[in-house]
């Protein structure tokens, strides 16, 4: 299995267990700022393999009112603050061709959203950056159908990717994760990353926004760790009651730090 770079962090065979964490949007420069500062002091003394994620845009959300971030400029002057102050990589989401360079110039990896997932002309825009790339696989797609995204990236001699599940369409505002899916995608022969807290999420299940059952996300990162995967993804907030987007399935951050002890104890387990 190929291993993939990102900052200081590598992901893939042999590696340790890798966490991707951060809020869903960027709220504000001091609400990022002290997620990242609090994530990165707590990863150093746990020695955490961590990357950052936060989205400077969120241009998917559900209702034209809904929260979407400082914009492509500010949140790309936030993030690299990020790097600067706590020394972290970080991933941000790209859902625009004119904005990936950009944010290239900035992000350690590039993240293609799941909704976009078949955007050829966003893919092959993320690939010729050069940065390592978070393909989410879309709610969509069967796991091997994620072979024609794979190819769009790899046509740009982009090699640099991981692929995330974060379950699939089950019916209307519901989501089910598929283990088998993370055995599926690792034939492909990339990182292979379980995204927990977009695994419950109710799609539009709130009405003018999605709900969720963060309540369950715990349960669905320990099963993937079990059957094997390189690193988990998990929204984290302070407050995430008062989080502006997915703030129903997103993990609060006084009980990342536990649950992360466990998913490494049963990855030495599997590894």
């Amino acid at each position: 299995m190929r291993t993939v770079t990102v900052g200081d962090v590598r992901i893939g065979a042999k590696q340790p267990l890798v966490l991707i964490a951060g809020p869903c949007v960027i709220e504000s420069r001091d609400i990022c700022i002290e997620i990242a500062g609090r994530l990165a002091r707590w990863a150093r003394r746990h020695q955490v393999p961590l990357i950052f994620k936060a989205s400077y845009d969120k241009a998917n959300r559900s209702s034209l009112k809904s929260f979407r971030g400082p914009g492509l400029q500010e949140g790309l002057r936030i993030l690299a603050e990020v790097k600067r102050r706590w020394a972290v990589p970080v991933l941000t989401d790209v859902h625009g061709v004119e904005e990936a360079a950009a944010a290239a110039e900035v992000a350690d990896m590039l993240q293609l959203p799941a909704f976009l997932c078949r955007q050829t002309d966003l893919v092959l825009a993320l690939g010729r950056t050069g940065r390592p790339i978070n393909i989410k696989k879309g709610q969509f797609l069967a796991p091997w159908d994620m072979r024609h995204v794979i190819e769009k990236v790899e046509s740009t001699g982009n090699r640099q990717i991981v692929l995330t599940e974060r379950g699939a369409s089950f019916g209307y505002n519901n989501l089910v994760a598929d283990m088998r899916s993370l055995l599926v995608l690792r034939e492909f022969g990339y990182p292979v990353v379980f995204d927990a807290t977009h695994s419950v999420q109710r799609p539009g299940g709130a009405g003018a926004h999605s709900g969720g059952d963060a309540r369950w996300a715990p349960a669905l990162a320990r099963a993937a760790v079990a059957t094997g995967c390189d690193g988990v993804f998990l929204e984290t907030h302070i407050r995430p009651e008062q989080a502006l987007s997915d703030r129903e399935n997103t993990v609060p951050l006084s009980s990342l730090r536990t649950l992360w002890h466990t998913l490494r104890r049963i990855d030495e387990v599997v590894r």
